[in-house]
């Protein structure tokens, strides 16, 4: 960076001052909060966020040094819970991304669960044959729970990307074949209690959860 682009002193220790009052307002807001989900505290919490990554940048900027402490910013937190408080239903939605890495070791084990049952198509209606992946994945995913697949997709020549399990709250139980048509239409992240992500941007093998009681994050 320039000397030209460089923060001033001045602005490194106006930042510096806004990190201490928003850890003021934090501490207010949590002494006086009126409930688990307190709008004040997530809003509290959000702008120390913002403040804390703004000195580091200023400090780092200027001085090249950084802070000893790490605040999670505001997107990578789950907004308030708007949910029942004594939920009497929940869903669980998972997303799953897969690269298809290898498309003849994917052909390979549908054509082979094809040969052991005759009758198994895939998901165009259709038998396995030739080199349709499609055909393929529907042949796989219909002999396979998605769990299985996720620890054997090595096998069948895929690679995993990133995955997340949300776990919403419900107000009660749906009508059987209600949301079928829709199933993800209604997922509503402030009716989320807790949530786990994988990804290759966190550490190997690391598994992120997203707490609800954001102020419990400090």
């Amino acid at each position: 960076m320039s000397d030209a682009a460089q923060p001033t002193a001045a602005e490194v220790r106006a930042a510096a001052e806004a990190v201490k009052a928003a850890l003021d307002r934090h501490l207010e807001a949590v002494e006086n909060r009126t409930g688990d989900d307190d709008p004040a505290v997530y809003d509290a919490f959000n702008a120390l966020a913002a403040a804390a990554e703004a000195y580091d940048e200023r400090l780092y900027d200027r001085y090249d040094e950084v802070t000893p402490f790490e605040i999670p910013g505001a997107d990578d937190s789950l907004p308030p819970y708007a949910g029942p408080e004594e939920p009497n239903a929940l869903s669980v939605l998972i997303r799953r991304d897969y690269a298809v890495v290898e498309p003849q070791r994917l052909l390979a084990q549908a054509q082979r669960i094809a040969d052991v049952d005759p009758e198994e198509v895939g998901a165009a209606g259709a038998p396995v044959v030739g080199t349709s992946v499609h055909a393929a994945l529907g042949v796989l995913f219909g002999e396979y729970e998605p769990d299985e697949i996720a620890s054997r997709h090595k096998e069948f020549g895929l690679e995993e990307g990133d995955s997340t399990l949300w776990v919403a709250a419900a107000d009660e139980l749906p009508e059987p074949g209600e949301w079928l048509s829709v199933p993800f239409d209604q997922a509503d992240p402030e009716r989320v209690v807790c949530r786990f992500d994988v990804s290759a941007v966190f550490d190997e093998d690391e598994l992120r959860e997203e707490p609800l009681d954001l102020d419990d994050e400090d």
